[in-house]
């Protein structure tokens, strides 16, 4: 069951860094910013996950947890999460189970060739589990600041948690 707008998340568990499970249940009553990424040390990755680094502290006092998550596993993630000093937890998800949830696995062109691999997507989960919608930049990647400047004015407007958050940005 893919996440949608007004609709709970589906229920899911993953293993994360520093022994952390993942889970709509884990994390309920909080705001949680979620990005996807293809993989650890590549040098998009690495900017993406330098710049929720650098914008950490203002996530945590906007009363949201981030999340990193790709396919890559554990004992990368671990290496990368240390190599960057990332201050959040990475998902590792090894089956693409919640990267087919999400629906962030795409067809792309590497090399001339046709081949699967994780669209670059930002998911902001409001405190009450509800999924939230969608706007779509065609950058590189959405610049972390962009996102946290959205989630800032929708809780200094008080929008509602149903307001459009979601931020997704694809690799052209």
């Amino acid at each position: 069951m893919t996440p949608a707008l007004n609709k709970p998340l589906p229920e899911f568990e993953a293993q994360a860094t520093g022994g952390v499970k993942f889970s709509p249940q884990a994390f309920a009553g909080q705001i949680v910013v979620l990005y996807f990424y293809p993989k650890d040390h590549t040098p998009g990755c690495t900017t993406e996950s330098m710049q929720f680094r650098d914008k950490h502290k203002e996530f945590l006092k906007a009363g949201a947890v981030v999340f990193g998550v790709s396919r890559d596993n554990m004992a990368s993630h671990e290496k990368f999460k240390q190599n960057l000093e990332l201050p959040f937890e990475l998902v590792a998800d090894t089956e693409e189970k919640l990267c087919h949830m999400f629906g962030v696995v795409k067809n792309k062109i590497m090399y001339g060739k046709k081949v699967k691999g994780i669209e670059r997507s930002t998911f902001l989960i409001d405190a009450d589990e509800w999924g939230c919608a969608l706007t779509e930049t065609p950058q590189f990647f959405i610049e972390v600041h962009q996102l946290l400047e959205l989630f800032e004015i929708a809780l200094e407007e008080d929008v509602p948690t149903q307001a459009p958050l979601f931020v997704e940005s694809r690799q052209l």
